[in-house]
């Protein structure tokens, strides 16, 4: 099945979930993530719900980030070059939505993407592998070639993975794990 064929198909098995589903889900993901031995790092970088796309709801994790005293970082994004920008979240971040509703930091302190340990990867699809499929712009690809070699890369998804490899493309960064309701994956 093709990249766009995935693309459509997910979004319409996420837009077919209840809102109490996608809450449920999220939680139990955020549960299930405190089993990965990622713990021991400083600096998260999440992305912010985009809650029109139900998306996982990346709320409950940040309330364990804040639990255990981690450095969260938000990103907004520059839609010319495709480009993410990153800002330490504080008491004084002002979050707003984009023209994509996609929340984001106005500004702060901002954050070179050497520095963050752990990222949280939005994605609609992947496989058995840790390859994903995201909206197709490629934002967290250029901004995952950008990082430490040893980041850890975790994907969220409501789904199991596809059990038929995608076809990737040099640019296309694979995940360390993906977490879902049930359980997670480790690739």
């Amino acid at each position: 099945m093709s990249k766009s064929a995935l693309r459509k198909q997910y979004k319409t098995m996420r837009n077919q979930l209840s809102d109490e589903q996608v809450d449920d889900f999220s939680m139990a993901i955020a549960n299930n993530l405190l089993r990965l031995p990622i713990w021991e790092k400083q600096y998260y970088h999440l992305f912010l719900t985009i809650a029109e796309q139900k998306e996982v709801d990346t709320e409950f994790i940040l309330n364990i980030l804040l639990g255990k005293d981690k450095d969260v970082i938000l990103s907004k994004s520059n839609f010319e070059d495709h480009s993410l920008t990153h800002f330490l979240l504080t008491d004084n971040t002002v979050i707003k939505k984009n023209a994509y509703n996609i929340p984001e930091p106005v500004d702060g302190i901002e954050v070179p993407s050497t520095k963050i340990d752990v990222v949280f990867v939005p994605l609609l699809a992947y496989d058995i592998n840790g390859h994903r499929i995201g909206y197709g712009k490629g934002f967290y690809d250029r901004f995952l070639a950008e990082c430490k070699d040893d980041v850890i890369k975790i994907g969220l998804s409501f789904f199991p993975p596809e059990t038929t490899e995608f076809s990737t493309d040099s640019t296309d960064i694979q995940l360390d794990f993906c977490v879902t309701p049930e359980r997670f994956f480790e690739f």
